[in-house]
């Protein structure tokens, strides 16, 4: 069976990530990306109202005309896990295909919320849930799987397409986590199934984001564990603490509102995503949250909380606000700007449990909001994180465990590919030969 790949988005950047796997005559989609980076740069831009060939061309989405190279059929389009760098663009390109979107029930819910938002196009495409450990037929003779990973968001997975070839394995993005706080360990023993069944893994595509970093990526259980090393210390202080982390990070979320507790201050969650992600985890019962928690996104609501706030007093509370990368209309960076009726005074303390992206839009913003925040006397707590991506000794755990004949990057530039193809070189993987460093729009025939 001729087995070919189209690198179409993520592969010379962090972001916009997007690749098809054509087995035979069945195509499969693996994400649909936006690269949110692309957006922020321009003041005001309304993705929702834009073209898709407008977003192509800013470079916000990828450019998915190479898919009218590859003969097939698109069967499925699998998006990883929720984030916007990998389901932000299924509302604008999803349309052009007569396949069904096969997703884990989390982010299902959050695609259906990406396309409900959706102005320019009608998206029809059908919803199919599918949970990590299950199987779909493709066509006649392949079969896709959900292996279950753990990343900085619930409800992720590694899709396995299943060849008569042999696997071909998506593996963004994860890392190792045997002691998750929300869902199960990663599932290493059914990769290393994979690595040794029928014909192995014909090819691995694989997140290279933290590949130049040695060791391994701490469990999030090593960053609750920090947090509240952090919260406890500042338990005795009575003025205001206010937490920033990523929305869609419900285990982070949610060890911020039980430590809230722990000493003695109500949390309440501020801004659109934070009420989108976790309104969303708790309605699908992924967590469970105090009763009594507020969840408001709409501006007016989110400023009468903060009206309610200043006036029964700043120590009673914990707000977990959007705006960790300095986003220019998040709630953190509007408090920064004295936009909103709560008032830093000196010494109140600021969270940050979250890293800053490393990519010069996102540096310019936090800088920017991390400066405004102290100009107003607030005192910062920084990097109270850890990574959602593999360490070195994680890559070479992975291509021990599946063995794959041909090992394809992703998710980085050309820079960001250098120490995972020194890696892989290291294990015995050759340039040209096995080992395929691409860029957006290309394919790789794997077999004739």
């Amino acid at each position: 069976m001729e087995v070919e790949i189209a690198t179409i988005g993520g592969y010379e950047e962090v972001g916009r990530q997007m690749t098809a796997v054509r087995a035979g005559d069945d195509v499969v989609i693996f994400d649909m990306g936006l690269n949110l980076s692309k957006v922020l740069i321009h003041d005001n831009v309304e993705t929702e109202r834009m073209h898709s060939l407008d977003l192509i061309d800013m470079g916000a989405i990828p450019d998915d005309r190479v898919m009218s190279d590859l003969e097939g059929d698109v069967k499925a389009i699998v998006p990883t896990h929720g984030h916007l760098d990998h389901i932000g663009a299924i509302s604008k390109l999803a349309h052009r295909y007569d396949a069904p979107i096969v997703a884990t029930p989390f982010t299902i819910e959050l695609v259906k919320q990406q396309i409900k938002g959706e102005e320019k196009f009608g998206v029809q495409n059908d919803l199919v849930k599918m949970e990590a450990g299950e199987t779909m037929q493709i066509g006649e003779r392949n079969e896709l799987e959900f292996v279950n990973v753990t990343h900085s968001i619930i409800d992720a997975i590694n899709p396995v397409l299943h060849t008569p070839e042999g696997a071909v394995v998506y593996g963004l993005d994860k890392r190792m986590d045997h002691t998750p706080v929300i869902g199960d360990p990663i599932d290493m023993k059914r990769f290393r199934e994979i690595g040794r069944e029928g014909e192995g893994v014909l090819a691995y595509i694989e997140d290279c984001t933290n590949a130049g970093k040695k060791g391994r990526t701490p469990s999030e259980s090593v960053a609750r564990r920090h947090l509240k090393d952090v919260m406890d210390s500042i338990e005795d202080y009575d003025g205001g603490i206010v937490a920033t982390t990523f929305s869609s990070h419900i285990a982070r979320v949610s060890s911020l509102v039980e430590f809230a507790d722990d000493i003695g201050r109500q949390p309440v969650l501020l801004g659109r995503s934070m009420e989108k992600y976790s309104g969303t985890a708790e309605r699908l019962d992924f967590v469970d949250f105090p009763e009594d928690l507020g969840m408001y996104g709409h501006r007016k609501s989110v400023d009468r909380t903060f009206k309610r706030i200043m006036n029964e007093g700043k120590e009673n509370f914990l707000p977990i606000v959007t705006g960790h990368q300095g986003e220019p209309r998040a709630m953190l960076t509007r408090m920064g700007r004295g936009e909103t009726p709560y008032e830093l005074d000196d010494g109140d303390k600021v969270i940050f449990s979250a890293r800053v992206i490393p990519e010069p839009t996102n540096e310019g913003q936090r800088y920017q909001s991390e400066k405004l925040l102290g100009m107003q006397g607030a005192r910062i707590y920084d990097d109270i994180h850890v990574s959602g991506h593999l360490r070195s000794e994680g890559h070479y755990e992975m291509l021990d465990a599946l063995q794959p004949r041909n090992v394809i990057p992703a998710h980085q530039d050309l820079k960001g590919f250098a120490p995972y193809v020194d890696l892989c070189e290291d294990m015995g993987y050759q340039m040209g030969r096995d080992l395929h460093v691409t860029r957006n729009g290309n394919m790789i025939k794997l077999t004739e």
